[in-house]
């Protein structure tokens, strides 16, 4: 029972939280990249490109992103998956999906979740790390949400940061970084990696290189 009315609780917070931040939509504006997400390298840490995808209409209907690229980076005879979603400015209707909430309602399951510390630039970040099955298959999830100031795992956490942000200079951009593997503990240590060389990068698409992440 206090499970339940902590869950309770917790969703009516984060719906009110929600609210608050797109009753104060009017006062944020779009912030663009410095340099297009399609810059991001062709070779990360020995995983080399091998395909572009492109969403579906139906799709980019559903998650409205200012831009993405989704593509499926090779090793030998490995792949990675890696899709980033960017937002210039979050408000109703053009605002980042969890994949916590869209994995299940395309048919996978979520049967285990972790939080991975990873290290950028001297300092320790939290990324998610989902196991998820659908129909015999099982992949391992890594994503979090990057701005130009920051990394973070939570989605509670980074809806009351919207909130700050809203207030503070009106800023609401940021994008959802995914990377998925088959779920095999060596390429999900190399999909940790791959995260570690992929953030910097990003960041240079956000705002110039000496600009630094905060969390």
């Amino acid at each position: 029972m206090k499970t339940s009315s902590a869950s309770f609780f917790i969703t009516v917070a984060l719906l009110l939280t929600t609210l608050v931040i797109f009753k104060a939509s009017e006062s944020t504006h779009a912030e663009y990249l410095a340099q297009p997400l399609d810059t991001v390298s062709h070779e990360i840490n020995g995983w080399v490109l091998g395909a572009k995808e492109t969403l579906a209409p139906e799709e980019l209907r559903v998650i409205v992103p200012t831009d993405y690229i989704s593509r499926l980076y090779r090793r030998n005879s490995d792949q990675l998956g890696l899709f980033v979603a960017f937002y210039a400015q979050q408000r109703a209707g053009e605002s980042m999906h969890s994949p916590k909430n869209c994995l299940p309602s395309a048919g996978w399951e979520i049967w285990k979740h972790e939080l991975v510390n990873i290290s950028l630039g001297g300092r320790n970040v939290e990324i998610n790390k989902y196991f998820i099955e659908n129909q015999g298959r099982h992949l391992v999830v890594f994503y979090w949400y990057q701005s130009k100031d920051r990394i973070i795992a939570n989605e509670y956490l980074g809806k009351i940061l919207l909130i700050r942000d809203t207030i503070r200079d009106g800023n609401t951009s940021g994008a959802l970084v995914r990377i998925t593997v088959l779920d095999d503990p060596d390429l999900a240590r190399q999909a940790v990696d791959f995260s570690m060389k992929i953030i910097p990068q990003l960041q240079q698409c956000f705002r110039t290189p000496e600009h630094k992440v905060s969390i």
